[in-house]
């Protein structure tokens, strides 16, 4: 299960980057819309998906037996 958790961890928080990453930048190229989407959603998706992971990496912690 802790891998499970430290998998999703680190899945989350590429996808958390990578999203914020394309908000920011499309946000300096002066577009207000991706798609159907407004940057905005997409910074909150990416802030979504980095708080995801590092909740599955704090239970992973709590998860280790010491």
């Amino acid at each position: 299960m802790s891998n499970l958790l430290i998998f999703i961890g680190r899945l989350a928080g590429m996808l958390g980057v990578a999203l914020g990453a394309a908000s920011v930048g499309a946000r300096i190229l002066g577009v207000f819309f991706v798609g159907t989407l407004q940057v905005g959603t997409l910074l909150q998706a990416s802030i979504a998906s980095m708080v995801l992971g590092t909740l599955a990496y704090a239970a992973a912690v709590a998860e280790q037996r010491r």
